[in-house]
């Protein structure tokens, strides 16, 4: 009751009523368009059409009159032709727009790729330049190979310094057991004295002990 008095009221506008259409589904008939735009597209469909419209044409003048169903003018073939025209232009048209949907989505996954592309490039990259910066702080073979030889050549000059050490060392022990080996004061040989460990000090023997100073 009361939706009936609100649609009897003069204040308010008129619902628009909605005509119902059929159903479909969107997606075979996007398929049957493009499979119908994708012949008409082809050598043979034109063929086929061609071969039709000169039956058409003789049929309907070389024919007898009494079995012409279309005579000259063809009304009925300019019919049927526009209307081929008509319903294949917006067939052709969907099948574009169903091209382009799927040409965006596709260009959408390459881009989306592309993106993922170039930063596992940039990814790569900075291991690759973070790798070289360690390995320029690693030692390589040419730098180990240099420094052993740098290192037996001072091992060298060592070994030679300390040779010419002990030679000098041996000579100046040579000379000081020459001197020890001369007489002194009549009382016979005295011991050699040590200068390099001064291991002889004054008053003491050689071993540590003391002596006590010889009288007279």
């Amino acid at each position: 009751m009361a939706d009936q008095r609100r649609s009897e009221r003069l204040d308010q506008p008129r619902e628009p009523r909605r005509l119902k259409l059929p159903r479909f589904d969107a997606e075979a008939f996007g398929r049957w368009s493009e499979s119908i735009a994708r012949g008409m597209g082809t050598a043979n469909f034109i063929v086929v059409m061609t071969v039709v419209i000169a039956i058409w044409f003789g049929w309907n003048t070389l024919a007898p009159a009494a079995v012409r169903f279309d005579p000259y003018t063809f009304t009925f073939l300019t019919l049927v032709l526009s209307l081929q025209a008509s319903y294949a232009a917006p067939l052709i048209l969907l099948a574009q727009n169903r091209q382009a949907d799927r040409d965006r989505v596709a260009l959408e996954e390459d881009r989306r790729r592309a993106t993922a592309q170039k930063a596992d490039t940039e990814y790569l990259a900075r291991e690759i330049a973070s790798l070289r910066i360690a390995l320029g702080e690693v030692a390589t073979r040419d730098f180990l190979r240099s420094e052993l030889a740098r290192l037996a050549e001072e091992l060298d000059e060592a070994g030679q310094r300390r040779q010419r050490l002990e030679r000098r060392q041996q000579e100046k022990a040579g000379r000081q057991e020459r001197r020890g080996k001369r007489p002194s004061d009549g009382a016979g040989l005295s011991e050699p004295r040590d200068d390099l460990d001064g291991d002889f000090a004054h008053g003491t023997r050689p071993d540590g002990i003391g002596h006590r100073p010889q009288d007279g």
